[in-house]
């Protein structure tokens, strides 16, 4: 057989496309979930947390919905977090630090066992488009899926290329391939691209750390959890954080990169988030400050690999050593991987209508990083949206559109669909 026929099919399987094909086949369409690797499926590329600031209202969102975001979190969850507790109650916010490879699994384990949908493992290559009419796509082993929607939630990976100082490597994920030909079928079709940037910071070795030296930060002494059904528990046995502190001296080891920054030298032309910019971009826009807040984050409870979340980079790899390791408990740091910078092709989503179905070509929905958005509650919230409308169409029904009333997921996609982006958008 070289043909597949499906109702509905999803290209990527982070957090969008996860969401999307759940969502799809949950609601009786056949569905097929493609992607390049089946073991990474709903990978944290950057921080293994989930929620926060207007984030975790969105994962609860997705739980009334009946997505499976907030229910993945609860089981993979390694400590739990109302941040905010200070202020009132409009400002609380859940937030879950969660095992990065039990979070993997969780989702395999739903998406696997969900009926009416297939998992296949390859690229996407290029859409079937006849007569403008979208008939499915094409695959880089030449598999054809025939399908009346697709759904795009590719992320980081189109025309993906990766930076730490003047090296370049192309690439969607450290050590994961490019996605290279999807976006020049899209474009033939009409639609506009755009390109963006987002980064990641080093993961350390937690043997080379010398915890005595740092500020422990412990989740919720009675922790709560994201989903509301009975299906999950709060985290047990919780895992601590840990507060750490750059200063001057740290800070002039990173200013020695400076000149070899593809942030600064011209390189990287996609614009970055401004809600979590690189280490390198706080000093530059906080010239003045003496130190930045880090915060050191364990990956899980079976692994010494931890995350400095607030040190994301593009410097080279000897300057971040170098300068971690003039952080008080980092001077004999050592480290599985140095952060990287990521440049990636997105679709600027005026093209859409509010159901993220383009408006050019039928059928063709884009949701999470291709519309130009940063964050794994985005892409999740996007994807389901994307997903029950794609079969809602199907079915010629009224689609599902939330008000900015009514949601912060309605928030989200009315800004992305009327006002566009000019940098990776955030809740």
């Amino acid at each position: 057989m070289t043909e597949f026929h499906y109702d509905v099919l999803v290209v990527g399987a982070g957090h969008a496309g996860c969401e999307a094909a759940h969502a799809a086949a949950r609601m009786g369409a056949k569905t097929c979930l493609i992607t390049m690797d089946m073991n990474k499926i709903a990978q944290m590329s950057c921080n293994p947390a989930i929620g926060g600031i207007a984030k975790g209202q969105i994962v609860r969102e997705i739980d009334a919905l009946g997505g499976k975001t907030g229910e993945v979190t609860d089981a993979a969850a390694i400590q739990f977090r109302i941040l905010n507790r200070s202020k009132g109650p409009a400002m609380w916010s859940p937030r879950a630090q969660c095992d990065r490879q039990r979070f993997i699994l969780e989702w395999r384990k739903i998406l696997e066992n969900t009926e009416n949908l297939h998992i296949w493992q390859d690229e996407a290559a290029e859409l079937i488009v006849e007569n403008g009419t979208l008939r499915g796509l094409e695959t880089i082993w030449g598999a054809r899926f025939y399908a009346p929607t697709v759904v795009i939630t590719a992320g980081t990976f189109l025309n993906g290329l990766m930076h730490i100082g003047r090296k370049q490597v192309e690439g969607g994920r450290c050590s994961e391939p490019a996605a290279k030909l999807l976006t020049d079928s899209i474009v033939k079709l009409g639609i506009e691209v755009g390109r963006m940037k987002t980064g990641t910071p080093v993961r350390i070795d937690g043997r080379s750390v010398d915890f005595s030296q740092l500020e422990r930060q412990d989740g919720d002494e009675n922790p709560s959890k994201f989903s509301f059904l009975p299906d999950t528990q709060p985290v047990d046995n919780q895992l601590p954080c840990w507060l750490v502190y750059t200063s001057l001296d740290v800070h002039d080891t990173l200013r020695t990169g400076f000149a070899d920054s593809p942030l600064f030298n011209g390189t990287i032309q996609g614009i970055g988030p401004r809600y979590c910019p690189s280490i390198e971009d706080k000093l530059r826009t906080f010239a003045g400050k003496d130190m930045h807040q880090l915060f050191l984050e364990p990956e899980g409870r079976n692994t010494h690999e931890y995350y400095l979340n607030g040190f994301s980079s593009s410097l080279p790899w000897q300057v971040q050593i170098a300068a971690l390791q003039k952080i008080k408990g980092f001077e004999n740091v050592t480290v599985y991987r140095p952060g990287y910078a990521v440049e990636y092709d997105y679709f600027p989503p005026t093209q859409l209508h509010h159901t993220l179905e383009t408006k050019l070509i039928h059928g063709l929905y884009f949701a999470g990083q291709v519309n130009g958005t940063t964050g794994y509650e985005e892409a999740a919230a996007q994807g389901l949206l994307a997903g029950i409308n794609a079969v809602l169409a199907l079915r010629g029904t009224e689609p599902l559109i939330l008000g900015r009333d009514e949601a912060y997921i309605g928030v989200l996609i009315d800004d992305l669909v009327t006002k566009g982006v000019d940098e990776p958008y955030r809740m």
